[in-house]
């Protein structure tokens, strides 16, 4: 396999972990009717904002993407989606980041249940629109690239993939981001830790 691919599979599988985590830390926090955990959901929210957001998908639609376009037109309307759902995931996790802080700050409002029964449905569906961003990409725009891409447009992506890798990647990543990444592992309750998460989608990771 490509790495560039590699590097997008492993980073779809860590981000699936921290988006699954989320809703599995929501409803936790819903069935046994306590508060949410507002400094591990701002952890995971800045991660995604951070890395996938960020470094993620502008390597994607910067670099992969126009390549594939230069190839082919085979894929124009995927990856016109794909590139949509870049931007409108961005304007996303923003919102999802000023709405978790309005309900922290607000928890005491007349309103503070209305707030949260709002936020978490917000933020059920962008786990929802993202898992299938990711596994849309995995089964229309990653083959597509293996049959049109040649040798020397993979041998510049991959040295351009292989740079600023995600930390939570068992494979050696950013350094700046390893602090965030030991904080979400370390803060995460069990059952609801990137452990299980991680170890269900069969990835590695380390602690130290």
């Amino acid at each position: 396999m490509h790495p560039t691919l590699r590097v997008i599979r492993d980073e779809h599988g860590v981000l699936s972990a921290v988006l699954r985590s989320i809703s599995l830390l929501l409803t936790e926090c819903r069935r046994r009717q306590i508060q949410l955990d507002f400094t591990v959901l701002r952890a995971m929210l800045f991660y995604i904002d951070e890395f996938p957001e960020k470094v993620h998908h502008t390597k994607e639609s910067e670099l992969l993407f126009p390549k594939i376009r230069e190839r082919s037109d085979e894929g124009a309307a995927v990856l016109d989606r794909l590139d949509a759902d870049h931007a409108a995931s961005h304007r996303a996790v923003l919102e999802l980041e000023h709405d978790l802080l309005a309900l922290e700050m607000m928890a005491d409002a007349a309103d503070a249940d209305a707030r949260r029964v709002a936020f978490e449905a917000k933020m059920h569906g962008y786990v929802t629109s993202y898992l299938e961003h990711m596994r849309l990409e995995e089964v229309e725009m990653l083959p597509l690239a293996e049959r049109v891409l040649g040798a020397g447009d993979w041998a510049a992506l991959d040295a351009a993939f292989m740079k600023n890798r995600d930390p939570l990647t068992h494979r050696e990543g950013d350094d700046a981001f390893r602090p965030l990444f030991k904080k979400i592992l370390m803060t995460l309750p069990a059952p609801l830790g990137l452990g299980p998460a991680m170890e269900a989608l069969d990835i590695s990771y380390k602690r130290g």
